[in-house]
């Protein structure tokens, strides 16, 4: 009967193996949400500074100009406008948001996860800015933009580079801006981990 004994021993032990190595490869094959900075020809950041996570806060965007894309062509060219424009007339080191979600549908890599921005005053080393491209003022974005920007969120919490318990705040709610437009500041009104706070300061001491 040892034999017997010992086979099944070692099958729990294999399959406990299992179930642990599942356990914590499951982060490592969670694939990125997102297109990378290659994917829309983005030009090289001027500096890259790091903060350390998970990330607490994530605020929403929308560009206003460039208008909404709807293809990937429209969506690249939005990207670098946006960087250009960003890096050229307003001297930043790149493009100012983290990530932008296009009217394709497509997540795309801005500065990313963990690296300071240039999209809220006094959040930008402790946020996820997300810009919805377009004007979202009189107009709520198509739902698949919608979506990928919740599953971006989703996927930040997943892989622990932000929060559990997250801050979602929209732009207007640190500076004052019309951003990120009144029918898409409603619609984030109704996600999970929305707070009414508001928190703005004189914007000439910041």
């Amino acid at each position: 009967m040892e034999p017997v004994k010992d086979f099944h021993t070692y099958l729990a032990a294999i399959t406990a193996f299992t179930l642990l190595y599942a356990a914590v490869d499951s982060k490592a094959c969670d694939p990125v949400p997102y297109v990378t900075r290659d994917f829309w020809n983005a030009l090289p950041p001027k500096l890259v500074e790091h903060f350390a996570g998970p990330i607490p806060y994530v605020i929403i965007h929308h560009s206003y100009i460039p208008a909404a894309c709807y293809n990937g062509l429209q969506c690249i060219a939005a990207m670098q406008q946006m960087q250009k424009m960003h890096q050229e007339v307003r001297q930043w080191n790149d493009i100012g948001y983290s990530f932008a979600v296009g009217g394709d549908g497509r997540i795309y890599q801005g500065r990313g996860f963990n690296v300071v921005g240039a999209h809220a005053p006094r959040y930008n080393n402790r946020s996820v800015g997300i810009c919805l491209i377009g004007d979202w003022v009189a107009d709520l974005p198509p739902k698949n933009m919608l979506a990928a920007a919740q599953n971006l969120i989703e996927y930040g919490v997943r892989n622990g580079l932000i929060a559990q318990n997250y801050t979602l705040l929209g732009h207007r709610q640190v500076r004052t801006t019309e951003c990120p437009g009144d029918r898409l500041f409603a619609e984030i009104k109704t996600w999970p981990h929305f707070n009414p706070m508001t928190d703005i300061v004189d914007q000439n001491s910041v």
